[in-house]
């Protein structure tokens, strides 16, 4: 885009008496920014700025007519859900949330819904845009609605304006079943089915979440006022950001309304089932130490450290088995639960307390016999496969049947 013959283009339309009323020097800097900084195509970009001009002068969009309102335009008054990439809009809402900026250059983001849906929004700090505080409404005009890994955004620039409004209506969104989620912003009920050991030291929990139509994986990042989720509990969780990743839908509850309520959920079972041979058992399988603080239940380091409630002397011991699966066709991530690592090893919970309590090597020597008894071991693993990985509920040994293994060597030397 040639930005100084689009500014002078711009210009020539808003001239009175033969002075030009607009800058072109600052109309120029106005296309840059659109452009350059917020990724407006040049065409929209040069609408925009001539709206604004007409707004600024007092005067009709250059070719309308003055004696009737603009229709069209891009910035409309329009409900969320409505809201469509690439348009200017205005919209009536209410914050539900705020979040901390990713970045210096953000002033404030947050969630702005209405009764049609809701959309994330990200104030720009060069915009100087007022702030605006959570559970008040807002008339936006000339925002921006952007995508981003096929997530609709709302963008602040500075030339939007914010104007607070008088407005009580309560907004409660309609729960959608978990498996018409889609990546945006989206509201469930739903039973909180597992809890994970935390992978980053910023996470308070992520688990597992489900429904009578699927399940889907929840995180909750550490952030003052934020608490876990209780295991078992149900929950309205309105205005989750649901993040997509390789294919795979998951809820971000931080700016998330969260409540409990009594009662229970069946959750779909979302079964998968594998056989193959157990060719890897890896470390942190055996018995283990988990946090005994209600709520928690987090795998405990060799020191008795909870990542969140820090040591904990009064831990209670747990049983799982983590390694690979080998199917022939591919290898599975497996996690094998306390139930099922007893009925597969023969060891149960009381058995390996007493191992780890009296033999020289502790909990090693749990692991090294639960590693010797299942190791190559042929087996059909059932359970929910989350991030591909397999949560198994039950695993049976099975006989080997040495026609797949010819069925096998026969594809790969079909392949070859």
């Amino acid at each position: 885009m040639d930005f100084s013959e689009a500014a002078e283009r711009i210009s020539r339309k808003f001239t009175k008496d033969g002075a030009a009323l607009a800058d072109k020097t600052k109309i120029e800097g106005k296309l840059k920014r659109l452009v350059q900084e917020f990724g407006v195509q040049p065409s929209e970009a040069e609408r925009s700025v001539t709206n604004e001009l007409a707004r600024e002068h007092n005067m009709p969009l250059p070719g309308s007519n003055p004696g009737t309102p603009k229709s069209g335009g891009g910035t409309e008054e329009k409900k969320i859900a409505d809201g469509v990439p690439g348009e200017w809009v205005t919209f009536e809402g209410k914050v539900v949330a705020l979040s901390a900026p990713a970045s210096p250059s953000i002033a404030q983001s947050g969630i702005l819904a209405d009764e049609s849906g809701a959309i994330r929004f990200v104030a720009w700090a060069k915009a100087n845009a007022p702030a605006m505080s959570e559970g008040a409404w807002y008339r936006i005009e000339s925002g921006v609605v952007d995508e981003y890994k096929g997530v609709a955004n709302l963008k602040i620039h500075s030339g939007t304006t914010i104007k607070e409004i008088s407005e009580d209506r309560t907004l409660i969104p309609t729960p959608q079943p978990i498996k018409d989620l889609r990546p945006g912003i989206g509201s469930v009920r739903a039973k909180v089915v597992q809890e994970w050991d935390a992978s980053h030291e910023r996470m308070l929990q992520s688990g597992l979440v489900g429904d009578e139509t699927g399940t889907i994986k929840f995180v909750i990042w550490k952030e003052p006022g934020r608490e876990s989720l209780e295991v078992g509990g149900v929950y309205n969780i309105f205005y989750a950001q649901v993040d997509e990743f390789n294919g795979r839908l998951s809820l971000n509850l931080n700016g998330a309304t969260i409540l409990q309520e009594e009662g229970d959920i069946p959750v779909s079972g979302g079964e998968a089932s594998f056989t193959g041979a157990i060719v890897h058992i890896a470390p942190g399988s055996g018995i283990i130490k988990r946090c005994p603080v209600e709520g928690c239940n987090r795998a405990l380091s060799r020191q008795n450290y909870c990542p969140v409630h820090e040591i904990q002397p009064n831990f209670v011991y747990d049983l799982r088995l983590k390694g690979w699966l080998d199917d022939g066709v591919k290898t599975h991530s497996i996690l094998i639960q306390r139930d099922a690592v007893e009925a597969l090893t023969g060891i149960n919970l009381e058995a390996a307390k007493e191992i780890a309590e009296n033999n020289p090597l502790g909990m090693d020597e749990v692991f090294l016999q639960m590693r010797e008894k299942v190791l190559g071991r042929y087996v059909t693993c059932k359970g929910r496969e989350i991030d591909n990985r397999l949560l198994v509920n039950t695993c049976e040994t099975k006989k080997f049947d040495s026609a797949d293994h010819t069925r096998l060597l026969n594809t790969a030397g079909g392949a070859a």
